[in-house]
């Protein structure tokens, strides 16, 4: 715990709860920590990554933004698992839907993570390693959407280095795969808790669809997005 606090988040040891609810954007963190913490309080501001602790039905969490990729996810998570203690991180975000029988809204639960990205190369490992959840966080995702009667599917995601792609059919192949969704981060994710020792689930929430060409509103993202929020807290 001597190398804290770090260069991107400001928090003191101790401040930082084992339980980590993470959003790319801080606002949403900020959102997150305001509607569900009871006594949030904010740890952290460096860089206007928002970062708040407090409890959630008598359970100590924390929320903090994580920023857009892979890297940004990347210094986050390592140094949440490393530097802070942090034992289990959910990552909840926006995806865009490369099955044809997602709608916008619908959750979609990550079971694993493909990737475009070069990530893992530094493990130096002698083969291909594949990103995957931890299983007891997906089974109670799962269990929880069903009760809630969200509209779910679990599967893999495709966590890609591009948004803006040159090639603009290339989500086709992912989809051939079975993929269901593509977003931008829980490769990192899932490699800092295996490398780590430690938990992560990312749930992410449909906001368009590569298949129907259809986007959420921004009003669609405020009500359809708590979902996957709801669960995430309920689950940790």
């Amino acid at each position: 715990m001597a190398k804290v606090p770090t260069p991107h988040i400001g928090a003191k040891e101790g401040e930082i709860a084992e339980k980590v609810i993470m959003a790319g954007d801080p606002l949403r963190a900020k959102f997150m920590a305001e509607t569900f913490l009871e006594n949030p309080v904010l740890y952290n501001s460096v860089r206007g990554m928002l970062g708040y602790t407090g409890t959630y039905k008598g359970k100590r969490v924390s929320v903090q933004g994580h920023g857009m990729g892979i890297p940004s996810i990347g210094i986050y998570t390592y140094e949440l698992f490393n530097f802070y203690g942090v034992k289990s991180i959910i990552r909840t975000g926006s995806a865009g839907a490369f099955h044809p029988d997602l709608k916008l809204g619908d959750v979609v639960i990550g079971m694993g993570s493909c990737t475009d990205s070069n990530y893992g190369a530094q493990y130096n490992l002698p083969g291909t390693f594949a990103p995957i959840a931890d299983f007891e966080l997906v089974r109670k995702a799962a269990a929880k959407a069903e009760e809630l009667g969200v509209s779910y599917k679990v599967g893999n995601l495709l966590a890609s280095d591009v948004f803006y792609g040159d090639s603009a059919d290339s989500w086709k192949a992912w989809q051939k795969m079975g993929v269901l969704a593509v977003e931008m981060e829980a490769t990192a994710l899932y490699m800092n808790a295996a490398r780590s020792g430690n938990k992560a689930l990312a749930i992410c929430t449909i906001s368009d669809s590569l298949v129907t060409g259809e986007a959420c509103s921004a009003e669609q993202r405020q009500t359809s997005f708590t979902n996957m929020m709801e669960i995430a807290f309920d689950i940790i």
